[in-house]
């Protein structure tokens, strides 16, 4: 009787006879980590790197304003103002930042409060100590003391 049933089982799925055995192990080759295995069934990308290279070609510069004489003037003027004032007032200051990339760069704004501006190395120097270019400099604006908003 047993074995009418192991032969209508055996039509039912044929493989029920191997469905529950161990997995077979090889003496001469060690079983291959999950990671290593997972890494045959990963996504295969012919040209690496490319899609790379098209978003740094998409990427937008932006080219260096050149300031008129008039307008570096007033520049110079603010900046002799603030020291003057001991740098006590928030500034918004606009600047270029060179690309490392490719030609351009873009613009920045940086709200905060100037501690120094050292005329030999031709740097203001904010008072959390980040550094700017004063040629790399294109708008100054004093702010509002009264207006501490202005200094999110």
């Amino acid at each position: 009787m047993n074995e009418i049933n192991k032969l209508e089982d055996i039509k039912v799925n044929p493989y029920q006879s191997i469905l529950y055995l161990e997995h077979p192990t090889s003496l001469r080759h060690p079983r291959m980590s999950l990671l290593n295995r997972a890494g045959q069934f990963a996504p295969f990308a012919a040209l690496t790197g490319f899609d790379d290279k098209i978003k740094e070609v998409q990427r937008l510069t932006s080219k260096k304003i050149l300031l008129d004489d008039s307008y570096q003037e007033e520049l110079d003027q603010k900046l002799f103002y603030l020291e003057s004032k001991q740098f006590q007032e928030p500034v918004k200051v606009t600047y270029f930042v060179k690309d490392k990339r490719k030609e351009g760069g873009k613009y920045i704004e940086k709200v905060g409060r100037i501690q120094k501006i050292d005329s030999c190395q031709k740097k203001m120097i904010f008072q959390d100590k980040e550094k700017i270019m004063i040629s790399d400099i294109v708008n100054i604006e004093i702010l509002d003391l009264s207006n501490e908003d202005n200094l999110l």
